[in-house]
């Protein structure tokens, strides 16, 4: 099946939005509303390909484009759905600190699915992404077919909570004060991002330019109030345990913050599998698109066969071998 042309729906130019319904209306029948959140915020969105649709949210470093190469081999076979978060051009950028937290972000990628009439969607996210994707599972499974939860886990463990509050509202102090293309030099270089670097120095030249080139207010907001004031997932161990959608958590090797997290997101979900890439970092998804790739299409092949099965009770025991 041939994939659709990409269309786009920004929030600000309304001439394009009236073309982006016309060719939606062409193709499916119905016209896109242009995507604006209840509290007035206009979202940025693009979609390629037809099927089932598959909703990407993007990480903090990363926006819409960051998922290209996914939207190149999934529109084949599914409406493949992008946006950029509030705070990230050409998407509004609210002044208001109070306009940024996890459940506004939660709210948005809501606010997408409903602005483009998606009543269920498969949900791939990393990082910051990854938090929405697995808030998404927790408190809106009805709108969620599966979720892939990428990366997430920096700040998760109690241990390390605190170390990461402070480090992000330092990082949001120097994206207000130097802006974001200096910021960019040292953060795209960070200990889970140097994996990029060393395999792939272009792409990880591309990523980099582009986080240079985001709003320094956006970034600045984002961190200090998703990234620094998110709940741990520790303190969510009993929701968790109740998810009943299907649930992949993909993780690097190398991406420290996010190992253990992992694990106890494996443990905990009865419905989630796990799958490590090996020396691979944080931006898994550009880093190791081919690996990233296959593990996501073996993931959601096995939900569209019905044999993605919660866990067996029977695997939770005290004995190793099952002999006492």
């Amino acid at each position: 099946m041939g994939a659709d042309p990409v269309k786009k729906y920004p929030g600000k130019d309304r001439s394009q939005i009236q073309a982006s319904q016309i060719q939606a209306s062409k193709s499916r029948g119905d016209a896109m509303p242009a995507i604006v959140t209840d509290d007035g915020v206009k979202l940025h969105a693009e979609e390629t390909g037809r099927g089932e649709p598959l909703l990407f949210v993007h990480e903090f470093a990363g926006d819409h484009r960051s998922w290209e190469p996914q939207v190149r081999f999934f529109s084949a076979a599914y409406r493949c759905v992008t946006y950029a978060a509030r705070g990230y051009p050409p998407s509004d950028v609210p002044t208001d600190p109070e306009a940024y937290s996890q459940e506004r972000a939660v709210a948005d990628a809501i606010a997408v699915l409903d602005g483009l009439r998606i009543g269920q969607a498969h949900v791939v996210g990393l990082s910051m992404g990854g938090f929405t994707a697995l808030y998404l599972a927790l408190g809106h499974p009805e709108r969620v077919l599966s979720a892939v939860v990428a990366g997430a886990g920096y700040g998760a463990e109690p241990e390390r909570a605190e170390a990461f509050r402070a480090e992000s509202v330092l990082t949001a102090a120097a994206f207000a004060a130097e802006g974001a293309a200096k910021v960019a030099e040292r953060y795209a270089a960070g200990p889970a991002r140097v994996q990029f670097q060393n395999k792939n120095p272009r792409g990880w030249a591309e990523f980099a330019g582009a986080l240079a080139g985001h709003s320094s207010l956006g970034s600045a907001l984002t961190m200090r109030g998703v990234q620094a004031e998110r709940p741990s997932l520790y303190a969510l161990t009993d929701a968790l345990s109740r998810i009943a959608v299907p649930v992949l958590v993909l993780v690097g090797d190398e991406d420290e913050g996010c190992l253990e997290p992992a694990l106890m997101l494996k443990r905990t979900i009865p419905t989630a599998g796990l799958t490590v890439l090996p020396r691979t970092g944080h931006t898994a998804n550009l880093e190791e698109p081919d690996v990233f790739n296959r593990a996501v299409d073996s993931f959601l092949s096995s939900v569209a066969r019905g044999s993605w099965h919660p866990r067996d009770p029977r695997s939770r025991s005290a004995s190793t071998t099952g002999m006492t």
